[in-house]
């Protein structure tokens, strides 16, 4: 059972951003400030990547622990869980997909987890191993 009335879940999840996020655009900031250039959410490419760089045939996808279900961080609903199970495990499989298919295209994809962004330090070593 949720906590909460379904108007306040409704504000909560409104407030839940795909794109744009701080933990993002500090990513990109530092990206950037190291000569990297790169394109934001591109949407004509197959799963939206985050970043494009095309001078170096790669797409950044930043992973939401949740969303994208992971093993360390992801805390389970204790409401629906039938439903939250097959969405995150659906949107796993279409990871999947979306890596196989920039590999057929001959393009490298970099998954950074939200967790390894939280701090300047793990921003930096991201951007180092793109580089």
């Amino acid at each position: 059972m949720d906590t909460v009335n379904k108007q306040t879940r409704s504000e909560i999840m409104s407030r839940v951003r795909s794109k744009e996020t701080k933990l993002e655009q500090a990513f990109r900031r530092q990206l950037w400030n190291s000569g990297i250039r790169y394109r934001k959410n591109i949407t004509s490419y197959f799963g939206k990547p985050d970043l494009v760089i095309k001078k170096s045939k790669l797409v950044v996808f930043i992973d939401s622990c949740f969303w994208h279900g992971c093993k360390e961080h992801l805390r389970m609903p204790h409401s629906n869980i039938d439903y939250w199970t097959k969405k995150i495990k659906r949107n796993q499989e279409r990871d999947i997909e979306v890596n196989q298919h920039y590999k057929e295209q001959g393009l490298t994809v970099v998954r950074i987890w939200e967790h390894l962004l939280k701090s300047e330090e793990q921003i930096n070593r991201q951007v180092d191993y793109i580089k």
